[in-house]
């Protein structure tokens, strides 16, 4: 089994209004999320371009937990 990696997701599409909203996004700010994966970047990104279909897609993994501010109330506990 591969570690899991932490990716900084872009979507433009608002998870939480999807029929089938993914529990494994944490939402930082509109169109931005964290997750956490054992799956490879590519795996993580076809998995949420087939889910939610966006228009504009990133998935970019993370080396460390990432420092911001201004995000979403409770983000630093994700």
């Amino acid at each position: 089994m591969n570690e899991a990696t932490l990716f900084l997701v872009h979507l433009d599409t608002d998870v939480a209004r999807h029929p089938d909203p993914s529990p494994d996004l944490v939402e930082l700010t509109p169109g931005l999320y964290l997750t956490e994966s054992d799956r490879t970047r590519s795996q993580v990104y076809h998995a949420l371009k087939r889910r939610f279909e966006p228009r504009r897609l990133l998935v970019a993994p993370l080396a460390g937990d990432p420092k911001f501010k201004g995000m979403q109330p409770g983000a630093l506990a994700w």
